[in-house]
C-alpha cells in the first residue's frame, strides 16, 4: 500500500505490511476453491485443506490489519471516508467472518458445504472489492 509510505511511519512496519497484505487473498481464495471442488466431488479431503487454508489465512491477515490499524488509524490525517479506512474495514470484516468460517469448517465436512461455502465466497468478494476500490482510489474519470 502506497500510501503508508511516510516518513513518519516505521520502514520496517510498512514493509511488513507490505509483504504480508496480499498473502491471505491467496489463502481465503484457495480455501474458496477447494470448497467449491468439494460441492462437486464430496472427497473430505478438499474440506480438511480448505480448513487448513483459513486457518494460515487469518494467522496471515492479523498482523497486516494491526499495522494498519496503528499506521492509519492512530495519529493519522486520513479523512473519515477515505478508502485506506475502507479496505481496513472490508478486511477486518473479512477476518471476523473468516473466524466463523473456520468454525464452520471444524465439523464434519458433510455439514460445512452450505455455509461453508457460502462465507468462503463473502470472504474473497469482500477482499477483492476492498482491494479494487483501494487500487481505483486515485483515479479520476
Amino acid at each position: 500500500m502506497t500510501s503508508l509510505r511516510s516518513s513518519r511511519y516505521s520502514a520496517l512496519a510498512v514493509g511488513i505490511f507490505a509483504l504480508l497484505d496480499p498473502l491471505p487473498i491467496g489463502f481465503f481464495t484457495a480455501a474458496w476453491i477447494f470448497d467449491i471442488i468439494y460441492v462437486f466431488s464430496t472427497e473430505i479431503a478438499w474440506t480438511q485443506a480448505a480448513s487448513w487454508l483459513i486457518v494460515f489465512g487469518l494467522f496471515l491477515a492479523i498482523i497486516p490489519r494491526l499495522i494498519n490499524l496503528v499506521q492509519v488509524w492512530i495519529g493519522s490525517d486520513y479523512p473519515q471516508n477515505s478508502p485506506i479506512k475502507l479496505h481496513f474495514w472490508a478486511n477486518a470484516l473479512a477476518i471476523v467472518l473468516s473466524i466463523f468460517n473456520a468454525f464452520i469448517h471444524s465439523r464434519d465436512a458433510y455439514a460445512v458445504v452450505p455455509a461453508g461455502v457460502t462465507l468462503s465466497t463473502l470472504v474473497v468478494v469482500l477482499l477483492l472489492l476492498a482491494n479494487l476500490q483501494l487500487a481505483l482510489r486515485d483515479r479520476t474519470a
